[in-house]
């Protein structure tokens, strides 16, 4: 987000204009409010948008707000506590790169310096997720993908802003590694719905019926997905 920052009732906002949006439009994320405007429509009615709907936005603030006092703090050090499939796991110090990994209810995480500051930890402990959450990935995705008679291409992991999950049309399954901090059956569902697009290319009925022949609870684990998504940091 970017622009001249605007305040309107201590609500500060900035105006964004693309070319092709055609009317009005308000944003609220955490990182703040955004008016979009056409292309050339003038930046008065920008202003006088965002001032006809102030109570909703300061709504929308509000939820921002609780969700965002929702996001667990961490603290990156040897003896904390950190999510893995719904689960509090201790992190303790591998003896060599090779013991890396997580199991027997340790994240086992080895670093070459006797004394890492958070920051450290952190970065080294957010490349073990992704390693080992490919890894879980990967696997899940091939058991859900054979008993569907299906292949993909291939499997990624990447920290998305939007997505949790994406097929593409060449058969490569991508995933948010943050999932694998949430239970497991949130997991599992995230994956049985990437595969079944592996046949579905879209959200049809006949897709949906795909999901639910493998996960008969899936609107539940869905909605903890959207409900709860914005907790699963690292």
């Amino acid at each position: 987000m970017s622009g001249e920052l605007y305040t309107f009732e201590e609500v500060a906002y900035r105006l964004s204009r693309s070319p092709r949006r055609k009317r009005l439009g308000l944003v609220v994320t955490e990182k703040g409010t955004e008016v979009r405007i056409p292309q050339r429509c003038a930046e008065r009615h920008g202003h006088q948008f965002l001032r006809d709907n102030i109570q909703w936005v300061r709504d929308q603030l509000r939820g921002v707000a609780a969700r965002q006092s929702q996001v667990p703090e961490h603290h990156f050090a040897f003896g904390a506590s950190f999510p893995w499939l719904g689960n509090s796991l201790e992190l303790d110090r591998a003896a060599c790169a090779a013991d890396a990994g997580i199991r027997d209810g340790y994240i086992q995480l080895y670093s070459r310096v006797r004394e890492p500051d958070d920051a450290q930890v952190q970065s080294a402990l957010q490349k073990l997720y992704q390693r080992e959450a490919l890894s879980l990935l990967s696997e899940k995705s091939a058991y859900f993908a054979g008993i569907l008679g299906l292949a993909f291409s291939s499997v990624k992991v990447r920290r998305t802003r939007s997505k949790w999950g994406h097929c593409t049309i060449r058969g490569e399954l991508q995933y948010n590694w943050l999932v694998c901090l949430a239970p497991e059956p949130v997991v599992d569902y995230l994956v049985i719905h990437e595969v079944c697009h592996l046949r579905h290319h879209n959200h049809s009925r006949e897709f949906w019926a795909l999901v639910q022949s493998l996960c008969p609870d899936y609107k539940r684990l869905r909605r903890w997905l959207k409900e709860n998504g914005h907790t699963l940091q690292l």
